[in-house]
């Protein structure tokens, strides 16, 4: 990984953290400059798909029928679950107790790792309907927002793997673990975007 992206999810210094965790902001600066980055990149993108419907709102208002609304359920569901075991392995952690939080950040990677299976399979779906990225602007944008989307789900699996091993060499202890803490975070503001796109493309039909 990049060295801002080690900055962003740090192991374990050795120094505890002696603020309590209810006192502080989680993570550590570099994770919130990105997760800022990434707030004000989909604000952007979120112009351009309501300047977009604005101008094309018959286009808009058909689209959404067209696409798997089974597929933008699974992976709503699949961020959610991976968000809240990570939540749990952070809660876990803080209350001491290591082995645990493993068992839920391992269970926090799988269902993540869900994400980019089911979007594989959903753009091989697209394909077999006929749905491309120039087959309209609604899917131009579709295809635009959400593989932006996708590529940030993939630096947040990357991530997870990053503070999985660290986590797995006994880098984290309850005092310290900012680089659990960071990955939670982004992974939250990345599961929160997510929660704006689902219904603006599989449900406002």
């Amino acid at each position: 990984m990049t060295t801002a992206a080690i900055q962003a999810f740090p192991v374990d210094d050795g120094q505890p953290d002696r603020q309590p965790a209810g006192g502080r902001i989680p993570g550590n600066h570099g994770i919130w400059v990105g997760i800022t980055c990434e707030f004000v990149e989909f604000l952007v993108l979120f112009t351009v798909y309501f300047v977009a419907r604005a101008h094309n709102a018959e286009a808009f208002e058909a689209g959404p029928g067209r696409l798997s609304t089974l597929a933008g359920t699974a992976i709503t569901l699949l961020m959610v679950t991976s968000s809240f075991f990570i939540a749990c392995s952070v809660t876990t952690m803080r209350a001491g107790q290591q082995r645990q939080s493993l068992y839920w950040l391992i269970g926090g990677l799988v269902f993540a790792l869900g994400y980019p299976l089911v979007k594989y399979l959903e753009f091989q779906w697209n394909l077999g309907h006929g749905i491309h990225g120039d087959s309209g602007i609604f899917f131009t944008v579709y295809y635009y927002l959400t593989l932006t989307h996708l590529v940030h789900g993939f630096w947040g699996i990357l991530g997870l793997l990053w503070v999985l091993a660290n986590h797995v060499n006994g880098s984290y202890t309850a005092e310290s673990h900012p680089g659990l803490e960071a990955l939670a975070s982004y992974w939250h503001a990345t599961d929160i975007i997510w929660l704006a796109l689902f219904p603006l493309f599989y449900l406002l039909a």
